[in-house]
């Protein structure tokens, strides 16, 4: 979609190493985003994301790496729905692709074109160009699964490659097009999300399997946040809502009421930050000064915690071995 940040060129290195042609796609879909979302104020950076690139490919170039950048995709929406216009509208006209029930749920719920938007570019993408293999970023873990469904489910011939979660390294902030938004007042608060996530986390790691305690870790989280906020005047504080937290199966993304250890959970949000209600002079306000109400979106998956703990355990228990690096 552009604007693109460093979890993006995260995927496009993964991608080198693993292939000798890489093309990278940048296309801002209209169909993922509903009648009254931030279609129109998206931000759109081709010429700054081409400068990106171009630099990115002189560096796998330079360090001979085993693939390298063969050509940049920007396609207008005339050359991705050269037939009816598409809609955004819930019922409107157009031909789409639905993957029911993963499209439903969770974003599906919030946002109930996203999915079928996303599924219907991503197939035309994948007729256009036919990869071996696609790249995706696990923040956007549920767009994973419903590709993933869609590749099954139509026969398609190409590898879904996931790529781990990039994040700021100063707050643990998930890399996100829509960050530009916050500025520096809303940004403090927005790390609630990835806070709440860690506590969760962090209650599995001590043994917790129940979700309604589990989910307490996250809500005592939230809770805080909202009652420091509440109590700051409006020239001073973010506020935010919830829009959802999952605890799900990580291969049908159905809700859990207990989690198998061994088989573990996608652990998933989702907030809003609400636009400042009074501005201070001076103040890093982002992109839209302050008054775009961004939603973001972050996840965990509990089970490689799980078998990250039980290797760190094994290693505790074992002497060195000469010779091996890890």
């Amino acid at each position: 979609m552009g604007a693109l940040h460093q979890g993006h060129l995260a995927l496009i290195r993964q991608a080198v190493q693993e292939n000798h042609h890489v093309y990278v796609s940048i296309y801002v879909n209209p169909t993922q985003f509903g009648v009254n979302e931030d279609f129109n104020s998206y931000p759109q950076t081709l010429e700054t994301d081409l400068v990106k690139l171009r630099r990115l490919a002189s560096n796998f170039w330079n360090d001979n790496s085993p693939g390298q950048i063969t050509a940049v995709f920007t396609p207008t929406t005339r050359d991705m729905y050269p037939g009816v216009k598409p809609s955004s509208e819930i019922d409107g006209p157009g031909s789409f692709v639905t993957i029911t029930p993963l499209s439903s749920i969770l974003e599906g719920a919030s946002r109930p074109v996203f999915f079928r938007g996303v599924a219907t570019v991503c197939m035309k993408l994948f007729n256009i160009v036919q990869p071996d293999r696609v790249y995706f970023g696990q923040k956007d873990i549920q767009q994973t699964y419903v590709i993933q469904r869609m590749v099954d489910d139509f026969h398609i011939n190409t590898q879904i490659r996931v790529v781990p979660t990039v994040r700021e390294e100063s707050d643990g902030l998930a890399m996100s097009s829509r960050n530009v938004y916050l500025g520096e007042r809303r940004r403090k608060v927005a790390t609630v999300l990835i806070r709440a996530l860690r506590a969760v986390r962090t209650a599995f790691i001590n043994g917790e399997t129940r979700r309604d305690l589990l989910m307490a870790a996250a809500q005592k989280v939230i809770s805080e946040e909202l009652e420091k906020q509440e109590a700051l005047p409006p020239q001073a504080r973010a506020m935010f809502e919830v829009d959802y937290f999952s605890l799900a199966d990580p291969l049908s993304l159905k809700e859990l009421n207990n989690v198998v250890p061994g088989h573990g959970a996608v652990l998933s949000g989702a907030i809003k930050m609400l636009p400042i209600e009074e501005l201070q002079v001076g103040e890093d306000t982002g992109t839209g000064n302050g008054q775009t109400m961004v939603r973001l979106i972050d996840n965990l998956r509990l089970e490689q915690v799980t078998s990250i703990l039980k290797r760190s355990q094994s290693r505790a228990r074992s002497p060195p071995v000469s010779g091996m690096n890890e």
